[in-house]
């Protein structure tokens, strides 16, 4: 859409936002009664995970009807409601889109496995035994083979997700016209634009093992573009977990005609041990979280965008995994804020992330919702892992995290709903909830909308260099924005420690812009930054 790149998009989880009919899941009438509340942090988009029609398997990312609201969710008519209501309040709807695969109950795959002759059969990946087992060794990204047996017609069915996601065809033509047709009826009925799940994906080659940036993946991309949101103005992003710099101008690239911008997610690895996966766990390492951030400021070309964000409903909360959730939660979770809203890219902003919201833990594998932490639980409970520590792993990396009813008010069920929440309200509801942050000018709200206020108002933050400074300082974070005619300074004191240090050889005195201190302003030639104490004035 037109100045894209100046929007903050705030990401709604939908089953755990608001309830609106005492069903204890989240709806979209439910999202329009907080839509003031968005205007008032002053977001300009709203991305909004899948409400489609949905067996939810895997949480509404396996489509039965891309047409279609889940009943759950309310019906046409609200989202119809909700895409008008947020227009009122300059806010745009960014529809979570899923192309790679279907749900199994999707009326195409029904068909497909009830007629080997039907065109639908193609929409799909089959592949016939090899040896009377899998075609390959492909893995899911859910734990098992990615191939599953049909028994009537003895073929195998690519998924690289769960047995019920199976993965659609994009090599047949006429399945990816049929995609198109569906994108541009939502696109007529007026939403900002589209997040791309796992876009990265479209283009595999089962055959030769290749999942990701496959061979025609740009040639699919570029006619998506054409034929559909090319042509209104929205604004698009997709997911990659396996992003470069290198590869990410590929899709974002201004003159490619394919993406706006990108996901990539390696910010979000650097706790877990090289080659293994995300359940194997070490301590942040400040300096390469750094070295991180900098080859993505840095590493692509001006006409390439970034995307900024901590957290999403995969992910973790950000304050209980890079910050401190106990003693320094605030002054962590606004650190937290302050360092990426003021890089150079797109805001994201998670459901509850604005008020410091925390990481569940459970003590019992019976309290898990998500289907990836299931299926780890018995993995790994047979590769000789204690439930111990497939617990702390959960509790550290599981996605259930992200999904807990967003905290509302200070009540048993958070103001969140009047019956059973579909999922559990975590207990410091008391202390963490949105009608406390309003009333305290203190909040880590206060910080999200005040961030986002400075975005609008000053082009350093949009078009800006960016410059790493102390890049091998153990619990500095420190970097400027520079442009024609204004340099800002970003520093942060990412540890739990009193930190002293000097950025200037004489005195310098500088006012505040924004900080998580009551501070006004500091001496650039002696600093000594309380834990976690961050910082941003004009040089």
């Amino acid at each position: 859409m037109t100045g894209w790149k100046n929007l903050v998009v705030y990401q709604i989880y939908p089953r755990s936002f608001q309830d609106s009919n005492g069903d204890g899941i989240g709806d979209i009438p439910g999202i329009i009664k907080r839509l003031d509340y968005l205007q008032t942090l002053g977001v300009n988009a709203v991305w909004l995970s899948p409400v489609y029609e949905s067996p939810n398997d895997d949480n509404g990312y396996d489509i039965s009807n891309y047409e279609a609201i889940h009943p759950e969710y309310g019906t046409m008519d609200d989202m119809n409601n909700l895409i008008a209501e947020a227009d009122k309040r300059n806010i745009r709807i960014i529809m979570d889109q899923v192309v790679n695969h279907t749900s199994d109950e999707h009326p195409w795959f029904q068909e497909a496995i009830r007629d080997k002759t039907s065109k639908y059969r193609d929409y799909y990946i089959w592949r016939d035994p090899v040896n009377g087992r899998e075609p390959n060794d492909l893995k899911s990204a859910f734990g098992g083979s990615a191939w599953e047996y049909d028994e009537k017609s003895g073929q195998y069915y690519l998924h690289i997700f769960s047995r019920k996601q199976p993965d659609l065809n994009w090599e047949n033509k006429e399945m990816r016209q049929d995609i198109y047709k569906m994108m541009n009826f939502w696109l007529d009925k007026g939403i900002g634009g589209f997040r791309m799940d796992v876009i990265d994906l479209l283009g595999k080659d089962p055959d030769q093992k290749i999942t990701g940036n496959g061979p025609k993946l740009h040639d699919f991309l570029k006619e998506m573009h054409q034929k559909t949101f090319g042509n209104y103005d929205v604004m698009t992003v997709g997911e990659s977990w396996v992003l470069t710099p290198e590869t990410a101008p590929l899709f974002a690239d201004e003159g490619r005609n394919e993406l706006n911008m990108m996901f990539q997610f390696e910010h979000l690895m650097i706790d877990e041990l090289p080659e293994t996966s995300k359940w194997d766990l070490k301590k942040l390492d400040l300096i390469e979280l750094k070295q991180v951030f900098n080859k993505w400021q840095t590493g692509i070309p001006d006409t390439t965008w970034n995307s900024l964000f901590w957290d999403n409903h995969d992910t973790p909360r950000i304050v209980s995994r890079y910050g401190n959730d106990k003693k320094y939660r605030v002054e962590s979770a606004k650190m937290l804020a302050i360092l990426l809203h003021l890089m150079k890219g797109t805001p994201y902003i998670y459901q509850g992330e604005e008020i410091g919201m925390t990481n569940l833990a459970i003590n019992h594998i019976s309290e898990v919702q998500d289907i990836e932490s299931y299926r780890l639980y018995h993995e790994k409970l047979a590769q000789g892992w204690t439930e111990e520590q497939i617990i702390e792993a959960i509790n550290t990396k599981g996605r259930d995290n992200a999904r807990t009813p967003m905290q509302w008010a200070d009540s048993a069920k958070g103001g969140f709903t009047t019956g059973t929440p579909w999922m559990k309200v975590n207990s410091n509801i008391q202390e963490i909830n949105v009608e406390e942050a309003l009333k305290d000018e203190n909040s880590v709200f206060y910080t999200y909308q005040k961030l986002i206020q400075l975005r609008k108002e000053h082009t350093v933050v949009i078009d800006g260099e960016f410059k790493m400074m102390l890049l091998d300082h153990p619990k500095i974070f420190a970097y400027e924005r520079q442009n024609s005619d204004t340099t800002w300074l970003i520093v942060a004191n990412f540890s739990d420690q009193e930190t002293k240090l000097s950025l200037s050889d004489k005195e310098q005195i500088v006012e505040v812009i924004i900080s998580n201190s009551d501070k006004k302003a500091y001496n650039l030639k002696e600093l000594n930054l309380s834990p976690y104490e961050t910082f941003v004035v004009e040089k």
